[in-house]
């Protein structure tokens, strides 16, 4: 096959780039549909404050007939490669067609990028930051994902490797059985924490009970985060471009801020109902009926997703997750929640897999990165 490159300058480019993998996937039963217009802000420098530590370029593959057969991006993050003093571009994004040409064509464009910038490896697929979609799915690939770990076909590993990669990083992700009541351990614990060391839950019945913690909050997950793989401090705007991706869905009662006796944030869980299904619905777009399905998804639904938990390491072993699961658990089943899903983690991330450690659950997903030296 004769592949050519076509790098994305202009709007239209980038509705082809976020379009690709949804048409690609489209008779797929598993595969979830991105919501396209999100995509696209994620790509757009004016919208996502990533760009003030990353550069960026978006590519196509075309065939011979012009059609497109695959797409990457390649990001540099100046920011993470500071904090780790290496010299590495990412490739993101990345989608294509079973074909080895295609691959090829692709990750030689993103090679050159990072020569042409001095860069001395790559690593992917990543995303401009942390929180953006991360490898490529290696097992499980006839379970549904959830909205934040992208559906792939087997055979892109077998693909990536025979250009010379090797594999760098492995995410996991687990499905968990929500309880009907408090875990024995974790009710015992949940009086002696809160006796021994002042903590508590924070009150939030509304949304905007949420606000004069968020300071805490992302000081508590830059904190937590800091020494993951790929993660670099969010700044103010990143934070806040971080909160107005996920604000409209969220709920106070999926939402534990627990408190230090000084009223500090010392660790805080955020879950989210799954609006996987609902995005199958919507297609890729919002409007005219897609938000529909959403909303609908929030209130009618049976599993949840584990969006974001992080507690402070000078708390990791005082308890401060059964409290969260004190409130999180009996709201959950309250609404009929019977199911939670973890988002990607790291595959070596002991701290937050012992979360599940005493609920029931089973590890159903994983997905992996790659690397090579240029």
């Amino acid at each position: 096959m004769k592949v050519s490159i076509k790098e994305i300058t202009t709007h239209r480019g980038l509705r082809d780039f976020v379009h690709f993998p949804n048409e690609l996937y489209k008779d797929n039963p598993v595969y979830v549909p991105q919501i396209e217009m999100i995509d696209i802000n994620t790509f757009d420098p004016a919208k996502n404050r990533a760009f003030e530590v990353c550069d960026a370029k978006f590519w196509l593959a075309l065939d011979e007939n012009g059609k497109t057969v695959g797409r990457v991006a390649g990001i540099i993050n100046h920011k993470y490669n500071d904090k780790v003093g290496k010299k590495i571009c990412r490739f993101g994004w990345i989608d294509f067609i079973d074909s080895q040409e295609v691959v090829k064509a692709l990750l030689d464009t993103v090679e050159a990028f990072a020569k042409e910038n001095g860069m001395e490896e790559i690593e992917g697929p990543d995303g401009l930051l942390e929180f953006d979609v991360t490898g490529v799915l290696v097992e499980g690939f006839d379970q549904l994902p959830t909205p934040y770990g992208k559906y792939n076909d087997p055979y892109y590993e077998p693909r990536i490797l025979a250009e010379g990669y090797v594999p760098s990083t492995d995410y996991v992700e687990f499905l968990i059985t929500i309880p009907e009541a408090m875990p024995e351990k974790h009710a015992r614990l949940v009086g002696i924490v809160k006796e021994r060391y002042g903590l508590k839950q924070a009150e939030l019945k509304k949304k905007k009970d949420i606000l004069p913690y968020l300071d805490g909050v992302f000081d508590c997950m830059n904190r937590c985060y800091s020494s993951l793989h790929g993660f670099s401090e969010l700044s103010k705007g990143m934070c806040e471009d971080l909160l107005n991706n996920f604000f409209t869905f969220l709920n106070p009662d999926y939402i534990s801020i627990v408190l230090n006796g000084e009223d500090k944030v010392v660790g805080f869980g955020v879950l989210l109902p799954d609006l996987s299904r609902a995005m199958q619905k919507a297609k890729g777009y919002l409007f005219p009926f897609g938000f529909i399905h959403l909303l609908k998804a929030l209130k009618k639904n049976d599993t949840m997703d584990a969006l974001l938990i992080a507690i402070l390491p000078e708390y990791q072993s005082k308890g401060v997750n059964s409290l969260m699961f004190e409130k999180l658990i009996h709201n959950c089943r309250r609404d009929g929640f019977t199911k939670l899903e973890s988002t990607r983690e790291l595959a070596d991330n002991i701290a937050v897999q012992n979360l599940w450690s005493k609920l029931e659950h089973r590890q159903h997903k994983r997905a992996r990165t790659y690397k090579k030296q240029l």
